[in-house]
């Protein structure tokens, strides 16, 4: 149930949004036929001109991109980056930066004439996706998409919530996404909860325990853990977790007591209305349950302050019952006595899984910049990579490469995964180029044989063990709202959220009386929460009108739920 008192205002959607993919603009261009704002930079778009690959003349661009430094750093030695020049007569002159260091390059990059024509693996959000667009530094890129990018164009009508979350409020399309789709429908997406908590199923059966069912029982168990469980490694801990830090934050417990809480906060009901989890006393209530383990020495005291490399040290160390991750990986040598805990039932009977907001795409991933002469010829390249059996490859690497270990084997159009490529990340970083691709659930099968292991087990488990106990029909979406209405939400919410989840960690460490959760409240309210959630809710009507929202987690034209 949400708090009272919210009445949220509704704003009007441009009409040019619900065009959104299907606009071109006109307006004076400068160097390179390109804009010198934001919006005269559709000028440029209609240039798009057919391309036909292999070009009668050979072409060259550039495209920026990070890599990790224990990955191959020349990317022409890549069999993908030659059989594509073979095929297409175009060089790439691919510039890899090493990962630490390429957030500051791109950036310088960008601020200079002789910028590259793409860059790319940027991960960048709205607000700085329209910042470039206005400065004239991104093509908008609707126009070639419709003309030299049938693979790309294919994907976009199939998934509707990628189109809508890659469409600026003006109606163009700056930067090509990822996509990575394990599930159609999207309460069974592996991403669409974070954080699960693993239980130690050695120590349950070593004390003749059953698995938890309910809050009460998990108390039980983690009492008797601390009060019989001896370790070589040092004292148990019964439990530990890292608090607000992603995929290793509790919240998914808290739905136990109601809304349970996500790593921003938003959540959506069932019919339509974005509310903020951590001022419901649903939250609270949980929170407090949180408290009276930890009054009772059943939590881990350093929760409020543990890096990362200490929490994962502690729980490899097969000293912890209960734990919160991405992945039971974490326990190192002792992963095989960990399974997940099933979604408990609270005090009144509730059980409810919340959903994250993470998405199966990421929207701001490739950029062409206004210092491409050819964007037609470029575009069309990119979009090669987003024919099926070349996303699979532009992901996790390739066959047949006499110069590195193989992640796939093909068999007629099939790839199948070598046991190599399945199990070693490096091995896949080093074919691979992971910036152009769409990879949908049913590509499996289909254009690769299996889905990699570890994701298909997480499938698995979420949509058997957590996902039919996700009572919310939505998540809040990748809406790519006005740059304006991004300003405002990011003004409100950088205080707020750190206040918020600043009270989260102090009930959980000291409980909170009924006059401090009136003053929580009311210090949100000041704080400006009505306004932020008018402006939240209108970018989830714009993207509900953009996209029949309605179907989400139906298996219909759903959001999907990731970095």
């Amino acid at each position: 149930m949400l708090r009272k008192g919210f009445r949220r205002g509704f704003c009007a959607i441009c009409a040019t949004v619900l065009l959104a993919g299907s606009l071109t603009a006109c307006g004076g261009t400068g160097k390179n036929g390109t804009a010198d704002g934001g919006s005269n930079a559709a000028a440029n778009s209609a240039a798009a001109e057919e391309v036909s690959f292999p070009l009668a003349e050979k072409y060259e661009f550039s495209i920026m991109t990070r890599v990790a430094s224990d990955s191959e750093q020349d990317f022409s030695k890549k069999a993908l980056v030659q059989r594509m020049e073979e095929k297409t007569n175009v060089t790439v002159d691919y510039k890899t930066i090493p990962e630490e260091q390429f957030d500051d390059k791109y950036k310088l990059a960008l601020s200079k004439s002789d910028m590259p024509d793409v860059v790319t693996k940027m991960y960048i959000k709205p607000y700085d996706i329209l910042g470039y667009a206005n400065k004239g530094v991104f093509l908008p890129l609707e126009d070639y998409i419709e003309k030299n990018m049938p693979n790309l164009k294919k994907v976009l009508d199939s998934r509707p919530e990628v189109r809508a979350a890659i469409t600026s409020a003006d109606g163009h399309i700056y930067t090509l996404p990822f996509v990575n789709e394990w599930s159609t429908n999207s309460k069974e997406n592996i991403n669409v909860i974070g954080a699960i908590p693993y239980i130690n199923k050695t120590w349950l059966d070593q004390l003749g325990l059953s698995m938890p069912s309910t809050t009460e029982e998990l108390k039980n168990v983690l009492q008797a853990f601390a009060d019989n469980i001896k370790t070589e490694n040092g004292s148990v801990v019964p439990m530990s977790f890292r608090i607000n830090q992603v995929n290793q934050d509790p919240g998914i417990s808290l739905g136990s007591y109601g809304c349970g809480d996500n790593m921003d906060h938003y959540m959506v009901t069932n019919d339509k209305k974005v509310y903020y989890s951590l001022v419901q006393d649903e939250a609270r209530a949980g929170l407090e349950w949180l408290h009276e383990l930890y009054a009772q020495g059943l939590i881990d005291p350093e929760i409020f302050s543990q890096d990362g490399a200490t929490y994962s040290a502690k729980v490899a160390s097969g000293r912890v019952g209960l734990f919160y991750d991405w992945a039971i990986g974490l326990a190192g040598d002792y992963t095989d006595q960990y399974e997940a805990l099933p979604p408990l039932a609270g005090p009144d009977g509730t059980i409810n899984i919340p959903r994250q907001n993470y998405y199966s795409f990421d929207m701001g991933v490739t950029a062409v910049t206004s210092a491409c002469e050819k964007p037609s010829v470029v575009c069309a390249y990119l979009d090669q990579y987003f024919e099926p059996s070349m996303s699979i490859q532009n992901c996790y690497g390739t066959y047949d490469d006499p110069d590195y270990t193989n992640v796939f084997t093909k068999d007629g159009d099939m790839l199948k995964w070598t046991d190599e490529g399945a199990a070693d990340g490096k091995i896949r970083n080093d074919q691979n180029l992971y910036d152009c691709f769409a990879i949908l659930s049913d590509y499996y099968g289909v254009y690769v044989d299996r889905m990699l292991d570890s994701d298909a087990l997480r499938l698995d488990m979420v949509s058997t063990v957590y996902s039919p106990y996700i009572s919310s029909n939505f998540n809040y979406p990748a809406a790519f709202m006005e740059q304006k209405d991004i300003t405002r939400i990011s003004e409100i919410e950088t205080d707020l959220k750190k206040y918020a989840e600043q009270v989260k960690a102090e009930i959980v460490k000291d409980g909170i009386t009924d006059e401090a959760w009136t003053a929580y409240l009311e210090k949100m309210d000041q704080m400006g929460l009505k306004e932020l959630l008018e402006l939240k809710q209108k970018g989830f009507d714009m993207f509900y009108e953009l996209t029949n929202y309605e179907n989400a987690g139906t298996g219909g034209a759903a959001q999907d739920t990731t970095e």
